[in-house]
């Protein structure tokens, strides 16, 4: 005689396990499905999210369409290794009506006039007419934080009050707040403590922003203390942390940050390198990091084209980081760079990831960019 409550015990225990099996292969194909090839690179669409164009010659557009990728180009306060901030935006707006196809743009303010009591709503009338002129956002530098003063000698943060209209503005606008605050961790080391040798080098080259000289003045933690405090005020602004939200040193702390603030997202530029230092430690989980965060994330590099760059270097720097970048998120070879003294294993990430990181992400944010 069939007992059937051991019937039913054995069909309980097979259809548990097959469910097990089942959200284990779910996560394993979450984690290994099939990744994108070097031989791929040419024609999946992907977008740099970071770049400066100071000028009116097209090396970097016409290198761009020729490796399928559009461009969003940053307008910055940087004086005086930039033009002034008006000659950035004609030149910016010029290329984005010649290639829109191609080539979008953000604005930006300067802290001229800081302490003249209308100065928020004259920064306001400038961004408004930016964004009727075709700017997808703003994008604010280091000087605030680091180096701008108010009359009375003391620094600028992002927490000051003057910003707040501003940054409603931005939000009611549906714009994105770009920020580059402070500086890598890098910068409050001594030079042959840095991790990566682009920081060494570029901190060797810029000793005014070398902290680790300068004691006296702001701290790196003072500075994320300060844009976060801004964001807290500031909950509903799309935003996006340039150069990894400037953790670029701890995954840890890039995923505290964006846990904390939903709105938020961090771009890659000039950091992938950061996290290739980190590869070199837990590679596991680095790649973790990525693909949990995935739709948080855009590539960007930091590419410079101004008048005194030959056409022929700036496409041949351009060229050996797309490629080194695309290496080390598709394949899991072990590669070099020249940030880094010691070699890594590329991640392998999955194609939708890729996909996110490269182009659909930043498509997402900045909606009516490429047209």
């Amino acid at each position: 005689m069939i007992n059937y409550i051991d019937e039913i015990q054995k069909l309980t225990i097979f259809r548990n396990y097959f469910t097990i099996m089942s959200v284990n292969n779910i996560k394993k194909e979450m984690t290994e499905q099939e990744s994108y090839s070097m031989a791929d690179f040419i024609r999946v669409p992907k977008i740099d999210t970071h770049v400066h164009v100071i000028t009116e010659e097209k090396t970097m557009i016409e290198e761009a369409r020729a490796n399928n990728f559009k461009l969003l180009a940053m307008s910055v306060d940087v004086v005086p290794d930039y033009p002034p901030m008006e000659e950035q935006i004609r030149v910016n707006s010029k290329h984005h009506r010649e290639d829109p196809d191609i080539f979008a743009y953000n604005t930006a303010f300067t802290l001229e006039n800081w302490d003249d009591a209308d100065w928020s709503e004259k920064v306001i009338e400038k961004i408004k007419t930016d964004f009727e002129n075709g700017s997808q956002g703003i994008k604010i530098w280091k000087n605030i934080g680091m180096d701008e003063k108010d009359e009375n000698g003391v620094y600028i943060t992002l927490e000051d009050p003057k910003f707040e209209p501003v940054f409603l503005f931005i939000k009611d606008q549906n714009k994105v707040l770009l920020s580059h605050a402070g500086e890598p961790k890098n910068c409050w080391l001594p030079l042959e403590e840095m991790t990566v040798n682009s920081d060494r080098a570029y901190f060797s080259k810029n000793p005014k922003f070398h902290m680790y000289n300068h004691p006296e003045l702001p701290s790196y933690e003072g500075q994320m203390t300060a844009r976060d405090n801004m964001l807290k005020k500031n909950m509903g602004l799309s935003f996006v942390g340039a150069h990894l939200a400037t953790l670029e040193w701890s995954v840890d702390r890039i995923a505290a940050f964006l846990d904390a603030f939903p709105k938020a997202n961090v771009d890659l530029a000039e950091r992938v390198c950061h996290l290739q230092d980190q590869s070199q430690k837990d590679r596991t989980k680095v790649r973790n990091f990525i693909i949990k965060y995935q739709d948080r994330i855009l590539y960007g590099t930091d590419f410079q084209q101004l008048d005194e760059i030959p056409a022929d270097k700036l496409k041949a720097s351009m060229n050996e980081v797309w490629q080194n970048d695309w290496k080390y998120f598709n394949t899991d070879e072990t590669m070099t760079v020249p940030q880094l003294n010691s070699g890594f294993q590329g991640l392998k990430l999955p194609k939708i990831v890729v996909d996110k990181i490269y182009h659909i992400n930043a498509e997402k944010l900045f909606p009516n960019a490429w047209k």
